[in-house]
């Protein structure tokens, strides 16, 4: 299977088998039931650690995204489907647009590497709810997944066609921000925290916070997620984000 970038999509040797519940049951006022579908057991298991402490999803199974069907997925009863871009596969639009057109219920939410308004734009189309970067701590995931379930993550969605009005990605120069507000947004949309930010520039969270208020406030934005969207959305965040401090892995493909 051939990518949009002309790169063959490998079905890769991980040894990861399908896991499901026995009684799948969707039910309203109970934990929202998530399936997990990648090609690498290490991307799974980061996932579950960042879910498992968050207490507020039912993880139902997981599968490999190239030896699993929609139909099969869609068994298990899901609300939300994580679903693991698999390096821009072309598998992961034609599994996303299977599971969309199947079932119009459940959120359909991409993990990916690089959030390329045209791959954007493939994967919105096909009937993703959401796109979150794999450089998103574990432990900050459940609540990205929350936030977008709940419709507070912003999306703009941009043509790629011949409309030479279309809206083009923003640069620093363009940007009511100052140099300092926009390595404090790159620091942010690349999974830091304010702890980590403050450490990393010595300074304090509170002068983080503070210029946290007026990037929000510039950017007409209401959160932290919504500012990293805008900060990847625009690329602004560059493909090597800033590591963690914190013990978990990062949601990193591996080859």
């Amino acid at each position: 299977m051939e990518n949009d970038r002309g790169a063959t999509c490998q079905v890769t040797g991980d040894a990861m088998e399908e896991t499901w519940t026995a009684t799948p049951q969707r039910a309203a006022g109970t934990l929202k039931r998530v399936v997990i579908i990648a090609d690498n057991s290490l991307i799974v298991e980061a996932i579950r650690i960042g879910f498992r402490k968050s207490g507020e999803f039912n993880l139902v199974g997981y599968a490999h995204g190239h030896r699993t069907s929609a139909e099969r997925i869609l068994g298990a009863e899901p609300d939300v489907i994580l679903l693991d871009d698999m390096d821009r596969c072309d598998r992961a639009v034609e599994l996303t647009r299977e599971l969309a057109e199947s079932d119009r219920q459940v959120a359909i939410i991409l993990l990916g590497v690089e959030m390329d308004p045209e791959w954007l734009e493939q994967i919105f189309d096909a009937g993703a709810r959401g796109v979150i970067s794999k450089a998103t701590h574990p432990t900050t995931l459940a609540t990205l997944v929350r936030e977008t379930l709940n419709g507070h993550i912003w999306h703009a969605h941009r043509h790629t066609g011949g409309d030479s009005r279309a809206a083009q990605p923003a640069t620093p120069e363009s940007l009511p921000l100052t140099t300092r507000e926009i390595e404090i947004l790159q620091l942010v949309a690349a999974g830091s925290t304010n702890g980590d930010v403050a450490r990393h520039l010595w300074v304090t969270e509170q002068t983080v916070k503070f210029h946290l208020r007026n990037i929000y406030r510039k950017l007409d934005v209401a959160n932290r997620t919504q500012a990293s969207h805008f900060a990847y959305v625009n690329g602004l965040v560059s493909g090597h984000p800033t590591p963690s401090l914190a013990p978990e892995p990062a949601l990193t493909a591996v080859s």
